[in-house]
């Protein structure tokens, strides 16, 4: 899936990517101030989180729920040193725990990515507008 939008497109874009049926574990790429963390808090609404959404940048993976009662979790792996570190923060686990997984910077943890898992790349247009790429593994 490819598509191209502006801010005030981002909610039913997300739906759309939702509607493409991407896997539960999506990784991110793009850009520092690409529209990650923004496209997260969209996908994040698009599923049933009603709570407020924001950057784990520095607490590495916030929790949310569904207003189904289901876990989503969103991770910002930026400040990892090491892949140890991930491992050590028990991250495996929610990785095959079937819940939706949105993952920031996961070229930092290559061994822990699940064999089935969706990548969308961002990228911002001259004309500010941002380019999304949804690819299924």
């Amino acid at each position: 899936m490819e598509l191209a939008f502006s801010i005030k497109e981002i909610n039913e874009v997300a739906k759309k990517v939702l509607a493409a049926n991407p896997n539960k574990v999506i990784l991110f790429n793009g850009e520092m101030g690409v529209g990650k963390t923004t496209f997260i808090k969209a996908l994040c609404a698009a599923v049933g989180v009603n709570e407020a959404t924001s950057s784990p940048t520095f607490s590495l993976v916030n929790e949310y729920h569904t207003e189904n009662g289901d876990q989503v979790y969103h991770f910002d792996v930026y400040r990892l040193k090491s892949e140890s570190e991930a491992y050590d923060m028990g991250m495996d686990e929610y990785l095959y725990s079937g819940a939706w997984n949105f993952i920031e910077w996961a070229e930092k943890i290559p061994s822990l990515i699940p064999d089935e898992y969706s990548v969308i790349d961002l990228k911002t247009m001259p004309d500010g507008n941002r380019h999304l790429v949804l690819t299924n593994f």
